[in-house]
This record gives C-alpha cells, sequence and structure tokens, in this order.
C-alpha cells in the first residue's frame, strides 16, 4: 500500500516561492516593529491547559489541540476516564495566553511598561477549508502595564506603519469598545447574560442584514421589545456613529475615550489609511475587556489583523489588576493576498547560469561567487538540450536573469526578454 503523501488534514506544505515571500513578510513586519521599540520574545507552542481552557478564548476553547498524558501518567486501567485524566498540555490556539502567563513567570526582569513582540504558529482543530488552516502563523505587539489611550494609539500606528512598509494601503481600521457594546445591548433591555449571544448575532450583519439579525433574534425567543430597540440602536449608530452612544447608557468617560482614539488616529493616519467607528465590530474572544479593532483589507470578506484590550487576563495568573493590550496581523491571510496580487519580494536578482557537462564545475562555482559578490542570488544547473523551455520554467519558478557559462565572456541577460 502506497503511503499517504499529503499533509496532515488542515497543515499544509510551504513550497520555495511561497517561503521566500513570508520571509520576506516577516522580516518587513518584524523590523517595523522593533524599530517602535517592541522586543521580540518567544514561547512555546505548548501550554498547560489549564491555562489554554480557562482563558475565555470564546469559541476556540472548542477548537484546542489537547495532548495525551504520557508514561505512567495514562492510566487507562481507571473506569469513566475524563479529558482531565486524558491530557494536561495543549497547544497554543493564540499568542496572548502564552504572552501572559510569560509575562506573569518574568514580571521581575521586565520593565513596568513591557513592549512584546511574538511571532509564532498557533494551533487550533478548526473544520479545513479554503484559507482557514488548522496551523498557521500570527504576529503579535502587545503593550502590558500601560492603562492609557496611549497604548491603543501606538498599537494602531505601529501594526498600520508593518503594512504601509509592505506597500498594503487600501484598508480601514475599525474600531469599537465592548464596554461600549455592552452598555447598548444591556440599555435595549437584554440581560448579561444574553450578551454574548446577542454579539454573535449583531457580528452577522453585514452577511444576514437588518432583517436576519431581527429574525435570529426572535428565533431565540429574546423579548421583542428588546428586539425592536437594538435594531433601532443599530440603525442610530450607522448614521451618527459616535454622537448616538450616550443615548444607550455608554457612560461619558467611555465615549470621550473612544472619540478621542478614533480622532487621534486619524490624525495620525493622515491620507494612508482610514480609521472608522463600527458598532458591529464584535470580537469574539471572551477575554476583551475594552478597545477592540480590526484591519479590512479592499473588498476582502474577512479581517487581515485584529485585537483589543484584555486588562483581566495576565491578573488572573497572579490576583493583580494589570492592564493588557494587544494587535495581531493575521499572517497566512496577509501572505495569501499578497501572492493573489502577484507579490514580488523587491530588490532581488535571481539568477540561474547553466553549464555544459564538459564544463570545469569549479570554474562555473568561481564564475557564480562572482556574481554573487556584485548582490545576485546565483543558481547553477546544466543546461538542457531545449533552452528556450528550460528558460521559459526558470522564468516562472522566479528567475530575473540567467547566464550561460563562458569563462571570462559570460553574460547576464534578462529571462522575461527570452
Amino acid at each position: 500500500m502506497k503511503a499517504n503523501t499529503n499533509p496532515a488534514k488542515g497543515m499544509r506544505d510551504i513550497t520555495p516561492q511561497e517561503k521566500e515571500i513570508r520571509d520576506y513578510v516577516e522580516g518587513v513586519i518584524v523590523n517595523t516593529y522593533k524599530q517602535s521599540g517592541f522586543e521580540l520574545i518567544e514561547t512555546p507552542v505548548v501550554e498547560n491547559i489549564e491555562n489554554l481552557v480557562g482563558s475565555k478564548g470564546g469559541e476556540n476553547l472548542k477548537l484546542i489541540f489537547k495532548i495525551l498524558k504520557r508514561g505512567e501518567k495514562l492510566d487507562f486501567s481507571k473506569g469513566e476516564l475524563s479529558e482531565e485524566d486524558l491530557a494536561d498540555l495543549g497547544l497554543r490556539y493564540d499568542l496572548t495566553v502564552p504572552l501572559s502567563r510569560f509575562y506573569c513567570n518574568n514580571k521581575a526582569n521586565l520593565p513596568a511598561v513591557f513592549k512584546a513582540l511574538q511571532v509564532g504558529n498557533v494551533f487550533r482543530a478548526e473544520r479545513a477549508q479554503k484559507g482557514r488552516y488548522r496551523s498557521f502563523k500570527q504576529c503579535d505587539i502587545d503593550i502590558i502595564g500601560d492603562g492609557t489611550k496611549a497604548a491603543e494609539l501606538e498599537l494602531i500606528a505601529t501594526t498600520a506603519k508593518a503594512l504601509n512598509a509592505l506597500g498594503v494601503n487600501d484598508f480601514v481600521v475599525r474600531f469599537n469598545d465592548r464596554r461600549v457594546l455592552k452598555a447598548v445591548i444591556t440599555s435595549c433591555g437584554f440581560t448579561e447574560a444574553e450578551f454574548d449571544s446577542v454579539c454573535i448575532v449583531v457580528d452577522k450583519l453585514d452577511k444576514i442584514g437588518m432583517e436576519g439579525i431581527q429574525k435570529e433574534l426572535r428565533e431565540k425567543q429574546y423579548n421583542d421589545e428588546a428586539i425592536t430597540k437594538l435594531v433601532d440602536a443599530l440603525k442610530s449608530m450607522n448614521e451618527k456613529g459616535t454622537e448616538s452612544l450616550s443615548e444607550y447608557g455608554v457612560s461619558e468617560d467611555v465615549v470621550k475615550e473612544v472619540k478621542e482614539i478614533l480622532e487621534s488616529s486619524r490624525r495620525y493616519a493622515g491620507d494612508k489609511y482610514d480609521v472608522e467607528f463600527d458598532f458591529t465590530l464584535i470580537r469574539g474572544m471572551g477575554y476583551y475587556t475594552g478597545s477592540i479593532f480590526e484591519v479590512a483589507y479592499k473588498d476582502l470578506g474577512y479581517s487581515i489583523a485584529g485585537g483589543g484590550r484584555y486588562d483581566e487576563m495576565v491578573g488572573n495568573f497572579i490576583g493583580e489588576k494589570i492592564p493588557a493590550i494587544g494587535f495581531s496581523i493575521g499572517f497566512e491571510r496577509l501572505v495569501n493576498q499578497l501572492m493573489e496580487e502577484k507579490f514580488r519580494v523587491p530588490g532581488q536578482e535571481k539568477v540561474v547560469m547553466l553549464y555544459e557537462s564538459g564544463d570545469d564545475y569549479i570554474d562555473v562555482m568561481k564564475k557564480a561567487d562572482e556574481l554573487r559578490e556584485q548582490g545576485y542570488v546565483v543558481s547553477l544547473f546544466e543546461k538542457a538540450k531545449k533552452l528556450s523551455k528550460q528558460l521559459n520554467q526558470f522564468a516562472e519558478y522566479g528567475f530575473n536573469k540567467f547566464a550561460v557559462y563562458g569563462g571570462e565572456e559570460t553574460e547576464l541577460k534578462d529571462l522575461s526578454a527570452n
């Protein structure tokens, strides 16, 4: 029987062409973040299971890859085994939970306001489909220890700078606040126990429309008067934006803070990107406590970055209140979109040098080294009988130039002109 050569479901192989783009994109993001004062850390992909399941990660808690206990700890002789009997570790589903644990474990050696940068793979047992993987990379920046709006402003600006540095300019930063959501929804007559469920429905507004929202809320048998008031609130938010917040029980302090963040972020953005208030922005993680934001790019039906304030998660580890906020770039979505747009790594000249079987290979390598010293990336291959077909293949593979080895007469030529 032949072996299955496909990667595990939801996982994937990365080709050299894609890997080149991924490395470049990651390098630009990391360098931009480092220049802004964020410090690179690394956390394990494996976390203690209690940290993961107790993290208020919303639907992601159902998607944790749990790891079986090992050796004597795994005792199948017991009857009626529970998950707690079987698993004591899990793969991280995001980078925020590991960062919170990291900060608490290393707090004594970190500055009072810690600006962290993380890049790494996370794992979710999702239903595998195009563009949605079970293992994917995230690029996070977080600020721990700053409860002021300065943290929001810096995260939004720095993430936008990273995207701009990659030539991604046609995007909108969507902004909301969980405190706004809770105040408006409860003022309409829904209970706090119903809040999360109502949020899930509101999040679908752009997909099912206002009538769909009403229908779904009625199917859940919520109070008709509360549904009517919420629909009116959604219409008011759409027309008047933040000007209608005070009408729905949002405190003056929160309204002021939201307006200041929006105004300041827009002033910083200039004409490079847009910043908008969006009451229907929900963010699914239950650990968000304040500001939430996403980056919508062109007409894609999904965001390419998102984050928010999680002022309770870090403190839950050590019983202290420690403000924290983060912004994560959806690396896979960003790379996939750039590849759709035929993105090429700038400033890199890739040369294929062809040689005949009778050429002295050491001389060929020396000539290649001369070109490498000039800044070219040079690969050596034996010349095929059908040169035109071979050159077309190298052009498709991403090479810019070629040369047929001829000693001192070796000449570089443009592949596109072949």
